[in-house]
Protein backbone atom coordinates (compact mmCIF):
# COMPACT_ATOMS: atom_id res chain seq x y z
CA UNK A 1 0.00 0.00 0.00
CA UNK A 2 1.20 3.50 -0.81
CA UNK A 3 0.12 6.95 0.28
CA UNK A 4 -0.32 9.83 -2.08
CA UNK A 5 -0.52 13.59 -2.05
CA UNK A 6 -4.16 14.34 -2.84
CA UNK A 7 -4.12 18.12 -2.48
CA UNK A 8 -3.41 18.88 -6.15
CA UNK A 9 -5.90 19.02 -8.97
CA UNK A 10 -4.81 15.76 -10.62
CA UNK A 11 -6.81 16.44 -13.75
CA UNK A 12 -9.99 17.65 -12.03
CA UNK A 13 -9.80 21.45 -12.16
CA UNK A 14 -12.74 23.21 -10.50
CA UNK A 15 -14.37 19.92 -9.52
CA UNK A 16 -15.60 19.32 -5.98
CA UNK A 17 -14.97 15.76 -4.82
CA UNK A 18 -15.34 13.55 -1.75
CA UNK A 19 -12.75 11.14 -0.40
CA UNK A 20 -11.90 9.11 2.68
CA UNK A 21 -8.42 9.19 4.19
CA UNK A 22 -6.65 7.25 6.93
CA UNK A 23 -5.87 3.69 7.93
CA UNK A 24 -8.00 0.92 6.48
CA UNK A 25 -11.15 0.61 8.54
CA UNK A 26 -10.56 3.99 10.21
CA UNK A 27 -10.94 6.37 7.27
CA UNK A 28 -12.16 9.93 7.78
CA UNK A 29 -14.38 11.56 5.13
CA UNK A 30 -13.34 14.91 3.66
CA UNK A 31 -14.41 17.16 0.79
CA UNK A 32 -12.03 18.93 -1.60
CA UNK A 33 -12.78 22.09 -3.53
CA UNK A 34 -11.68 22.67 -7.11
CA UNK A 35 -8.25 23.89 -6.05
CA UNK A 36 -7.57 20.71 -4.09
CA UNK A 37 -7.95 22.15 -0.59
CA UNK A 38 -9.45 19.60 1.80
CA UNK A 39 -12.09 20.33 4.43
CA UNK A 40 -13.35 18.46 7.47
CA UNK A 41 -16.85 17.05 6.91
CA UNK A 42 -17.72 16.40 10.56
CA UNK A 43 -20.05 19.45 10.81
CA UNK A 44 -22.21 17.77 8.15
CA UNK A 45 -21.62 14.08 8.71
CA UNK A 46 -20.96 13.94 12.47
CA UNK A 47 -19.44 10.58 13.35
CA UNK A 48 -20.85 9.01 10.19
CA UNK A 49 -19.17 8.06 6.96
CA UNK A 50 -19.55 8.38 3.18
CA UNK A 51 -21.95 5.47 3.06
CA UNK A 52 -25.42 4.61 1.85
CA UNK A 53 -27.14 6.36 4.75
CA UNK A 54 -25.26 9.60 4.08
CA UNK A 55 -26.06 9.48 0.38
CA UNK A 56 -29.73 8.61 0.92
CA UNK A 57 -30.15 11.59 3.26
CA UNK A 58 -28.92 14.07 0.63
CA UNK A 59 -25.50 14.29 2.21
CA UNK A 60 -23.72 15.23 -1.00
CA UNK A 61 -25.87 18.33 -1.53
CA UNK A 62 -25.68 19.33 2.13
CA UNK A 63 -21.90 19.01 2.17
CA UNK A 64 -21.50 21.06 -1.00
CA UNK A 65 -23.77 23.77 0.44
CA UNK A 66 -21.69 23.82 3.63
CA UNK A 67 -18.51 24.14 1.57
CA UNK A 68 -19.97 27.02 -0.46
CA UNK A 69 -21.16 28.70 2.73
CA UNK A 70 -17.73 28.63 4.38
CA UNK A 71 -18.96 26.40 7.19
CA UNK A 72 -16.14 23.83 6.97
CA UNK A 73 -12.61 23.98 8.37
CA UNK A 74 -9.62 23.29 6.14
CA UNK A 75 -7.41 20.34 7.09
CA UNK A 76 -4.26 18.75 5.73
CA UNK A 77 -4.41 15.25 4.27
CA UNK A 78 -0.83 15.12 2.94
CA UNK A 79 0.73 11.68 3.24
CA UNK A 80 -2.44 9.95 4.39
CA UNK A 81 -3.65 6.73 2.84
CA UNK A 82 -6.66 7.19 0.55
CA UNK A 83 -9.48 4.71 1.05
CA UNK A 84 -12.35 3.83 -1.25
CA UNK A 85 -14.60 6.92 -1.56
CA UNK A 86 -17.72 5.05 -0.46
CA UNK A 87 -17.81 2.97 2.70
CA UNK A 88 -19.24 -0.54 2.87
CA UNK A 89 -21.16 -0.77 -0.43
CA UNK A 90 -24.00 -3.24 -0.13
CA UNK A 91 -23.47 -4.53 -3.64
CA UNK A 92 -20.96 -4.25 -6.48
CA UNK A 93 -22.82 -4.88 -9.73
CA UNK A 94 -20.79 -5.20 -12.90
CA UNK A 95 -21.56 -5.00 -16.60
CA UNK A 96 -19.74 -7.36 -18.93
CA UNK A 97 -18.62 -6.65 -22.49
CA UNK A 98 -20.10 -3.15 -22.62
CA UNK A 99 -17.61 -1.92 -25.21
CA UNK A 100 -17.89 -3.59 -28.63
CA UNK A 101 -14.13 -3.68 -29.21
CA UNK A 102 -13.59 -5.39 -25.84
CA UNK A 103 -16.25 -7.98 -26.63
CA UNK A 104 -14.50 -8.62 -29.95
CA UNK A 105 -11.06 -9.05 -28.37
CA UNK A 106 -12.51 -11.73 -26.07
CA UNK A 107 -14.01 -13.53 -29.05
CA UNK A 108 -17.61 -12.65 -28.19
CA UNK A 109 -20.29 -10.84 -30.13
CA UNK A 110 -21.52 -7.54 -28.76
CA UNK A 111 -24.37 -8.29 -26.31
CA UNK A 112 -27.94 -7.36 -27.20
CA UNK A 113 -28.85 -6.92 -23.55
CA UNK A 114 -26.57 -5.96 -20.63
CA UNK A 115 -24.56 -8.83 -19.14
CA UNK A 116 -24.67 -8.60 -15.35
CA UNK A 117 -22.39 -10.21 -12.78
CA UNK A 118 -21.47 -9.45 -9.19
CA UNK A 119 -18.31 -8.96 -7.20
CA UNK A 120 -18.26 -9.57 -3.46
CA UNK A 121 -18.46 -6.13 -1.77
CA UNK A 122 -15.36 -6.93 0.29
CA UNK A 123 -13.28 -6.80 -2.90
CA UNK A 124 -13.45 -2.99 -2.60
CA UNK A 125 -10.15 -1.49 -1.42
CA UNK A 126 -8.48 1.89 -1.67
CA UNK A 127 -7.23 3.22 -5.00
CA UNK A 128 -3.56 2.93 -4.01
CA UNK A 129 -3.75 -0.27 -1.96
CA UNK A 130 -1.80 -3.34 -3.07
CA UNK A 131 -3.63 -5.93 -5.17
CA UNK A 132 -3.01 -9.57 -4.27
CA UNK A 133 -2.46 -12.08 -7.06
CA UNK A 134 -4.55 -15.07 -5.93
CA UNK A 135 -2.95 -18.33 -4.89
CA UNK A 136 -2.25 -20.39 -8.02
CA UNK A 137 -3.11 -17.57 -10.42
CA UNK A 138 -1.29 -17.15 -13.72
CA UNK A 139 -3.91 -15.02 -15.52
CA UNK A 140 -4.65 -11.96 -13.39
CA UNK A 141 -5.86 -9.05 -15.54
CA UNK A 142 -6.72 -5.35 -15.27
CA UNK A 143 -9.91 -3.48 -16.30
CA UNK A 144 -10.35 0.29 -16.06
CA UNK A 145 -14.01 1.26 -15.64
CA UNK A 146 -16.27 4.19 -14.93
CA UNK A 147 -17.91 3.30 -11.62
CA UNK A 148 -21.29 4.73 -10.64
CA UNK A 149 -22.32 5.18 -7.01
CA UNK A 150 -26.05 5.05 -6.36
CA UNK A 151 -27.53 7.89 -4.32
CA UNK A 152 -31.24 7.03 -4.17
CA UNK A 153 -33.17 3.78 -4.25
CA UNK A 154 -33.83 2.48 -7.77
CA UNK A 155 -36.82 0.18 -8.14
CA UNK A 156 -38.70 -0.25 -11.42
CA UNK A 157 -37.72 3.15 -12.78
CA UNK A 158 -40.27 4.36 -15.31
CA UNK A 159 -37.87 5.99 -17.73
CA UNK A 160 -34.24 5.97 -18.81
CA UNK A 161 -34.45 9.77 -18.59
CA UNK A 162 -35.00 9.55 -14.82
CA UNK A 163 -32.09 7.22 -14.12
CA UNK A 164 -29.28 9.71 -13.52
CA UNK A 165 -31.37 11.45 -10.85
CA UNK A 166 -30.66 8.37 -8.72
CA UNK A 167 -26.87 8.63 -9.08
CA UNK A 168 -24.80 10.19 -6.28
CA UNK A 169 -21.62 10.45 -8.32
CA UNK A 170 -18.84 8.79 -10.24
CA UNK A 171 -15.45 7.31 -9.50
CA UNK A 172 -12.85 4.94 -11.01
CA UNK A 173 -13.11 1.19 -10.62
CA UNK A 174 -10.51 -1.45 -11.46
CA UNK A 175 -12.43 -4.67 -12.14
CA UNK A 176 -9.41 -6.89 -11.53
CA UNK A 177 -10.06 -10.37 -12.94
CA UNK A 178 -8.52 -13.84 -12.81
CA UNK A 179 -9.30 -15.24 -16.24
CA UNK A 180 -8.81 -18.95 -15.53
CA UNK A 181 -11.14 -18.71 -12.54
CA UNK A 182 -13.57 -16.63 -14.61
CA UNK A 183 -13.65 -18.81 -17.71
CA UNK A 184 -12.29 -22.34 -17.27
CA UNK A 185 -13.31 -22.80 -13.63
CA UNK A 186 -16.43 -20.67 -13.69
CA UNK A 187 -19.10 -23.34 -13.63
CA UNK A 188 -21.12 -21.09 -15.92
CA UNK A 189 -20.77 -17.64 -14.34
CA UNK A 190 -17.93 -15.16 -13.86
CA UNK A 191 -17.87 -14.28 -10.17
CA UNK A 192 -15.16 -16.80 -9.20
CA UNK A 193 -12.71 -14.81 -11.30
CA UNK A 194 -13.97 -11.45 -10.08
CA UNK A 195 -14.33 -11.79 -6.30
CA UNK A 196 -10.80 -12.52 -5.10
CA UNK A 197 -9.66 -10.27 -2.26
CA UNK A 198 -8.52 -6.75 -3.26
CA UNK A 199 -10.05 -7.20 -6.75
CA UNK A 200 -11.94 -3.88 -6.84
CA UNK A 201 -9.73 -0.85 -6.13
CA UNK A 202 -12.09 2.14 -6.06
CA UNK A 203 -11.39 5.87 -6.14
CA UNK A 204 -9.63 8.13 -5.43
CA UNK A 205 -12.67 10.40 -5.35
CA UNK A 206 -16.42 10.40 -5.51
CA UNK A 207 -17.21 13.23 -7.91
CA UNK A 208 -20.84 14.36 -7.52
CA UNK A 209 -23.18 13.83 -10.45
CA UNK A 210 -23.66 17.59 -10.76
CA UNK A 211 -19.94 17.98 -11.47
CA UNK A 212 -19.99 15.55 -14.43
CA UNK A 213 -22.09 17.10 -17.22
CA UNK A 214 -22.12 13.96 -19.39
CA UNK A 215 -20.88 10.54 -18.19
CA UNK A 216 -20.81 9.43 -21.84
CA UNK A 217 -18.00 11.84 -22.75
CA UNK A 218 -15.15 10.70 -20.49
CA UNK A 219 -11.84 9.33 -21.67
CA UNK A 220 -10.45 6.37 -19.74
CA UNK A 221 -7.00 4.79 -19.89
CA UNK A 222 -4.89 2.16 -18.19
CA UNK A 223 -1.17 1.44 -18.03
CA UNK A 224 0.97 -1.43 -16.75
CA UNK A 225 4.48 -0.46 -15.63
CA UNK A 226 3.96 2.84 -17.44
CA UNK A 227 3.17 1.19 -20.78
CA UNK A 228 -0.22 2.01 -22.38
CA UNK A 229 -2.89 -0.67 -22.33
CA UNK A 230 -6.43 0.72 -22.62
CA UNK A 231 -7.35 4.03 -24.25
CA UNK A 232 -11.00 4.69 -24.98
CA UNK A 233 -14.00 6.87 -24.18
CA UNK A 234 -17.29 6.19 -22.42
CA UNK A 235 -19.01 7.34 -25.62
CA UNK A 236 -18.09 3.89 -26.96
CA UNK A 237 -20.27 2.08 -24.42
CA UNK A 238 -22.90 -0.18 -25.95
CA UNK A 239 -25.32 0.61 -23.10
CA UNK A 240 -25.16 4.08 -21.56
CA UNK A 241 -24.99 4.76 -17.83
CA UNK A 242 -28.60 5.97 -17.78
CA UNK A 243 -29.81 2.90 -19.65
CA UNK A 244 -27.88 0.58 -17.34
CA UNK A 245 -29.36 2.10 -14.19
CA UNK A 246 -32.87 1.93 -15.64
CA UNK A 247 -32.32 -1.64 -16.88
CA UNK A 248 -30.92 -2.89 -13.57
CA UNK A 249 -33.90 -1.42 -11.73
CA UNK A 250 -36.21 -3.71 -13.69
CA UNK A 251 -34.53 -6.80 -12.24
CA UNK A 252 -33.18 -5.79 -8.82
CA UNK A 253 -33.36 -2.94 -6.33
CA UNK A 254 -30.35 -0.65 -6.28
CA UNK A 255 -29.73 0.90 -2.88
CA UNK A 256 -27.81 4.06 -1.93
CA UNK A 257 -24.11 3.28 -1.70
CA UNK A 258 -24.23 0.43 -4.22
CA UNK A 259 -21.52 0.53 -6.88
CA UNK A 260 -22.10 -0.22 -10.56
CA UNK A 261 -19.00 -0.95 -12.66
CA UNK A 262 -20.07 -0.06 -16.19
CA UNK A 263 -17.69 -2.18 -18.27
CA UNK A 264 -14.17 -1.96 -19.65
CA UNK A 265 -12.81 -1.10 -23.11
CA UNK A 266 -10.38 -3.09 -25.22
CA UNK A 267 -6.73 -3.52 -24.21
CA UNK A 268 -6.71 -6.20 -21.50
CA UNK A 269 -4.37 -9.17 -21.22
CA UNK A 270 -7.16 -11.57 -22.17
CA UNK A 271 -6.82 -10.19 -25.71
CA UNK A 272 -3.50 -12.03 -26.07
CA UNK A 273 -1.70 -8.80 -26.95
CA UNK A 274 -0.23 -8.26 -23.48
CA UNK A 275 1.16 -10.46 -20.70
CA UNK A 276 -0.91 -11.13 -17.61
CA UNK A 277 0.08 -9.47 -14.35
CA UNK A 278 2.90 -10.72 -12.14
CA UNK A 279 4.22 -9.67 -8.72
CA UNK A 280 5.95 -6.31 -8.88
CA UNK A 281 3.83 -4.97 -11.73
CA UNK A 282 2.14 -1.59 -11.31
CA UNK A 283 -1.33 -0.80 -12.68
CA UNK A 284 -2.24 2.85 -13.30
CA UNK A 285 -5.80 3.80 -14.25
CA UNK A 286 -7.42 7.14 -15.00
CA UNK A 287 -10.80 8.52 -16.04
CA UNK A 288 -11.17 12.07 -17.25
CA UNK A 289 -12.11 14.40 -14.40
CA UNK A 290 -12.14 11.60 -11.83
CA UNK A 291 -8.44 11.43 -11.00
CA UNK A 292 -5.99 8.56 -11.14
CA UNK A 293 -5.38 5.39 -9.16
CA UNK A 294 -2.38 3.07 -8.96
CA UNK A 295 -1.80 -0.38 -7.47
CA UNK A 296 1.22 -2.63 -6.99
CA UNK A 297 0.74 -6.36 -7.61
CA UNK A 298 1.80 -8.56 -4.70
CA UNK A 299 1.89 -12.36 -4.56
CA UNK A 300 -0.43 -14.14 -2.15
CA UNK A 301 1.79 -15.44 0.67
CA UNK A 302 -0.47 -16.99 3.33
Amino acid sequence: MTTTNMTGNDGADDVVRFLRVGEAGREVPVIQDGSGRAYDLSPVIGTGDLDGAFLAAGGVSRAMQALDGGELSERSIDGLRVGAPVARPGAVICIGQNYAAHAAETGAAAPKSPIIFFKHPNTVVGPFDDVLIPRGSTRTDWEVELAVVIGARCRYLDSVDDALDHVAGYTIGNDVSEREFQIELSGGQWSKGKSCETFNPLGPWLVPRSEVPDPQKLSLRSFVNGEPRQDSNTSDMIFSVSYLIWHLSQFLVLEPGDVVNTGTPQGVALSGRFPFLTPGDIMTLEVEGLGQQEQHLVAFTQ
